[in-house]
């Protein structure tokens, strides 16, 4: 049990970082300030940060006209969800 309870914390941090970011960036872009690099904003999704980076995008309505945002976050949580579920059943499940 105690793996599940570390994996859900550096889940927590990892979407936070990735929501902070894209909160971060919108600001940035509002400011006319130097911004957090498109790689960057993808990095942290796809490091389990999917979740954070829909989040960020839905809320802050950042980097929504930008078809590939709007496509690849969700797809990358959708993945995220589905390595977490099988790993859970293949390795975790009691």
């Amino acid at each position: 049990m105690d793996i599940i309870i570390i994996a859900a914390l550096v889940l927590a941090i990892l979407n936070g970082v990735s929501f902070a970011l894209m909160a971060y960036d919108k600001r940035c872009a509002r400011k006319g300030s130097w911004r957090v690099p498109e790689k960057t904003l993808f990095l942290a999704a796809a490091c389990f940060g999917g979740l954070g980076g829909v989040l960020g995008m839905t809320l802050c309505h950042h980097k929504t006209k930008h078809w590939y945002f709007r496509v690849f976050f969700p797809v990358l949580l959708v993945l995220q969800i589905a390595l977490l579920v099988f790993g859970y059943w293949q390795f975790l499940k009691p």
